[in-house]
């Protein structure tokens, strides 16, 4: 079988305690709309080794644009212990917006918190984004591109608030999680810089000067996944045995390879009627691949 060639991030997967409360907060804020309610099914959990998940309440929200993208609430209660930004595994999401700072100036308080007002990136003023933390503890970066960005190959918001182009993956080793991309993806490593991560120093109670190794790992179709080098504190996330981690519990790709004899039958979204399997990485992620 050949090597997964990692494309469009299709579905990020929350786990959640109020499915109502997700519903009004992206519905009014974002204008997603709801593209599905179901149940995680047994050929699921088994999938994602989690058993504990059988049965639990899911629901599933879409931008206006409807670009094969879906958010994946999931049922599962609240951990008190579990802080954003502090363990290592999916640590946040990041998404086109048309403009943000009419979204900043729209936000409903009990919906979303801002974690950092609306700025342009420290390299260029052609893009600018805000951070959030949702009603699911979930972390958002909305980022809006004014203008194309030389070199760099960035897709264009054509809704309000649109899809996922971007994952943000925390560990404690840079080279442990680009290795581990290599190996099973075939995705290169990338040249490690150090930057101001705002909204992690915070959470780790450091100055807001600390500066991260990070790097982006480029895949097909406008995407990335960019992986953090987290503080010596943080560490691996605590998940109670059978459930979905606390927070972004997970993201699905799709997949540009025939699916191996593990793969499952899955039914609805964000599958579209193709087989999946999942795997891990080096930080402890769950990766679902949706091959098509």
């Amino acid at each position: 079988m050949s090597t997964p060639q990692l494309g469009k991030i299709a579905c990020v997967t929350v786990s959640a305690a109020d499915l109502d409360a997700c519903e009004r907060a992206y519905s009014r804020n974002f204008d997603y709309r709801v593209s599905e309610k179901s149940v995680v099914s047994e050929t699921q959990a088994s999938l994602w080794n989690t058993p504990g998940m059988v049965g639990a309440k899911t629901l599933i929200m879409e931008p206006a644009s409807g670009n094969d993208f879906v958010f994946r609430f999931i049922e599962r209660p609240s951990d008190p212990d579990y802080q954003p930004l502090t363990t290592w595994g999916w640590n946040a999401a990041e998404v086109l917006v048309e403009n943000v700072d009419a979204l900043a100036a729209q936000l409903i308080d009990d919906d979303f918190k801002i974690l950092g007002e609306p700025k342009n990136l420290s390299f260029t003023d052609d893009i600018r984004a805000m951070q959030l933390r949702g009603p699911a503890n979930e972390i958002l970066y909305m980022t809006e591109l004014k203008a194309p960005i030389p070199g760099m190959d960035l897709p264009t918001a054509t809704s309000f608030v649109d899809n996922t182009f971007i994952v943000i993956l925390g560990g404690g080793d840079i080279s442990a999680m680009m290795q581990s991309y290599q190996q099973q993806f075939g995705i290169a490593p990338a040249p490690v810089m150090e930057s101001r991560i705002t909204v992690a120093s915070r959470a780790f109670g450091l100055s807001i000067e600390h500066r991260y190794p990070i790097a982006a790992l480029g895949i097909k179709d406008q995407c990335m996944i960019e992986v953090d080098e987290l503080p010596a504190q943080a560490g691996p996330r605590q998940t109670e045995a059978g459930l979905l981690p606390p927070g972004i519990s997970m993201v699905s790709f799709r997949c540009t390879t025939a699916p191996d004899e593990s793969a499952a039958e899955c039914t609805g979204l964000p599958y579209r009627g193709h087989k999946a399997s999942c795997t891990s990485g080096a930080a402890g992620e769950l990766i679902e691949l949706i091959h098509i």
